[in-house]
């Protein structure tokens, strides 16, 4: 018999996802990635590849390039930003599958992963206490 801590963990991992997954995921193609910052910070540096739809941006009728048939990896700035959580409130209400990276673009950038600022690509050494896998 399931417990309701075991059901409220089994839809905490199902919901969210780590950072190194995302990048085996988008490496495989089986994911889209969306970045909830606002444009300035989306122009600070974003994860390569990720579809910018802020927070703000939910009211309007979503981008064309959004796909309803691949599942959406949100994310904000890192674990003290809530904005991914209100952008997949939305998405879910309009059909979309919807999981969400912890730690944010902070962990991304913590873990050794590439961004893209407006002077190219760019990774820093990950840090040790974050990513022992790098």
């Amino acid at each position: 018999m399931s417990s309701p801590l075991a059901e409220f963990l089994a839809a905490k991992l199902a919901y969210e996802i780590d950072v190194l997954d995302v990048a085996q995921g988008m490496k495989m193609g089986d994911l889209t990635v969306v970045d909830t910052r606002k444009l300035a910070s989306w122009e600070h540096g974003h994860i390569v590849g990720a579809v910018h739809v802020p927070v703000s941006a939910l009211d309007v009728p979503l981008p064309g390039g959004l796909p309803i048939d691949t599942p959406l990896v949100v994310y904000g700035w890192g674990p003290g930003c809530n904005g991914a959580t209100r952008t997949a409130a939305v998405l879910v209400t309009k059909g979309y599958s919807v999981r969400e990276m912890i730690g944010g673009l902070e962990y991304w950038v913590r873990s050794g992963l590439t961004i893209e600022t407006e002077s190219g690509l760019s990774a820093k050494d990950a840090d040790p206490l974050v990513s022992a896998e790098h």
